[in-house]
């Protein structure tokens, strides 16, 4: 039968398990908090661009005809 480790062993394989997770934690939430203020800034530069194609296609609809362009 294999010997069982002792209890400061165990404590201590224990301590350093639980050092390694918060480690492992700290830098998901590091990376997490990160890719959050990218989505928000891509979400405002979405809406931007929505706005400016709205805009554009407003601007066409109720305006004047485009004449062709010269190649036609």
């Amino acid at each position: 039968m294999s010997e069982l480790p002792s209890e400061p062993d165990r404590l201590a394989r224990l301590e350093i398990r639980l050092t390694e997770q918060e480690a492992v934690i700290e830098d998901l939430n590091t990376a997490i908090t990160a890719q959050w203020g990218v989505i928000d800034r891509l979400t405002r530069q979405l809406a931007r661009l929505q706005e400016q194609v709205e805009d554009t296609a407003f601007r066409g609809a109720s305006g004047a005809p485009e004449p062709p362009p010269p190649h036609y």
